[in-house]
């Protein structure tokens, strides 16, 4: 098996919302947008992501850590420090790890009963 790590040390994700509203039961269901981090290597990946905005200066940066040979699911919605991320703005993420991981995006968009669940592989670099 070839232990060399796979992923990328710098990802975007173009396109980020998180709606204002949910339907359904929390924390489950609660509208939210989510960044799967995955961390193959034999280190702890030190993460930093800065949000982007149209209207005004990025946000950030937000560190997380995901152990080695772990995943790790952050919700944007519970991104707090240095300041929570507006609900009901478009924004893009940037996100960067001094260790390769891979990133994956979902979105959950439960504002009606008929909930839409959007999942897409970040852009890596």
């Amino acid at each position: 098996m070839d232990k060399a790590p796979i992923g990328k040390r710098r990802w975007a994700i173009a396109e980020g919302y998180i709606p204002t509203e949910s339907t359904g039961p929390a924390p489950e269901m609660t509208s939210h947008e989510t960044a799967c981090l995955l961390n193959t290597t034999d280190q702890d990946a030190h993460v930093e992501m800065t949000i982007f905005f149209s209207d005004r200066e990025p946000a950030g940066p937000y560190r997380v850590t995901v152990p080695a040979r772990r995943t790790k699911h952050v919700r944007f919605n519970e991104l707090n420090d240095p300041e929570p991320i507006p609900r009901g703005t478009d924004y893009a993420s940037l996100i960067e790890s001094d260790v390769p991981i891979v990133v994956q995006h979902t979105r959950l968009d439960s504002r009606q009963a008929e909930n839409a669940l959007l999942t897409t592989i970040a852009y890596g670099e």
